[in-house]
């Protein structure tokens, strides 16, 4: 009797096993639209946000800014070349474990909006590593392609209170008003060692955060890296060469 009962137990608990496993399977299958679409909406209100404060807009209205300021997006590699890929199939976070010259990198071209027709700014997805997960964000300059115009920031499991303040708008807000560039050498931003220093006259660096400087490293190779990957499309936007130089 106890080995019917044991058997029962098993077999009950295989059957149980299979059954929820599907469940979630279908599950999984039929939400995969509605995460994709959320997805999709945080990466709209993250590259409108490099440029303005969307604070109590509602998803309807992120939207329809989306479509009315964001004129172009594409594709282009290291060496420039836009290629033959719309940005949705482009994984920013898939694109980062490959060496440089092989990474397909987003553009993204925001109008400016008091010269209708003009592009006013120019985004750039990113991907980093900070002290303990992935950090990325969004750095938008404007048409001269040397000057922050704004930040976002985001990162999946850095320290409350100390590197997860790269989500802070006050933190995003001290590279506002930096230069990447040095004449036509590219000096990328950053930030610095250590917190309330003043580099008001500092074109390329930023205040620190305290207690996070394995965050501020990361932080900085990431704009590194990634306008390094970039700068060959810069220089043909600005119709120069962009050599890098290191701080």
């Amino acid at each position: 009797m106890a080995k019917k009962s044991n058997s029962y137990v098993l077999i009950y608990t295989i059957i149980l096993t299979v059954v929820c496993g599907s469940l979630l399977g279908i599950a999984s299958q039929a939400l995969k639209p509605f995460k994709e679409a959320n997805e999709a909406f945080d990466t709209k209100k993250n590259i409108l946000g490099t440029t303005m404060d969307l604070t109590g807009k509602s998803a309807k209205e992120v939207n329809e800014l989306y479509s009315k300021l964001v004129v172009a997006s594409y594709v282009v590699d290291a060496s420039g070349k836009k290629l033959e890929i719309t940005v949705d199939k482009v994984s920013v976070s898939d694109e980062y474990p490959k060496p440089i010259a092989e990474r397909k990198l987003p553009v993204y071209e925001i109008a400016d909006p008091d010269k209708p027709g003009e592009v006013g700014y120019y985004v750039f997805p990113m991907w980093g590593f900070g002290l303990w997960d992935s950090i990325w964000g969004y750095v938008a300059l404007k048409s001269d392609l040397k000057t922050i115009e704004g930040t976002i920031f985001l990162h999946k499991g850095e320290t409350p209170g100390l590197g997860a303040r790269i989500t802070e708008k006050e933190i995003q807000s001290r590279f506002k008003g930096k230069s990447i560039m040095e004449g036509s050498d590219l000096t990328v931003v950053q930030m610095q060692k250590g917190e309330g220093n003043d580099y008001s006259g500092k074109p390329h660096k930023v205040d620190g955060m305290s207690g996070a400087t394995i965050t501020a490293v990361g932080l900085n190779k990431m704009l590194v890296q990634y306008f390094e990957a970039y700068k060959s499309y810069m220089a043909s936007k600005s119709g120069g060469e962009v050599s890098l130089v290191t701080q």
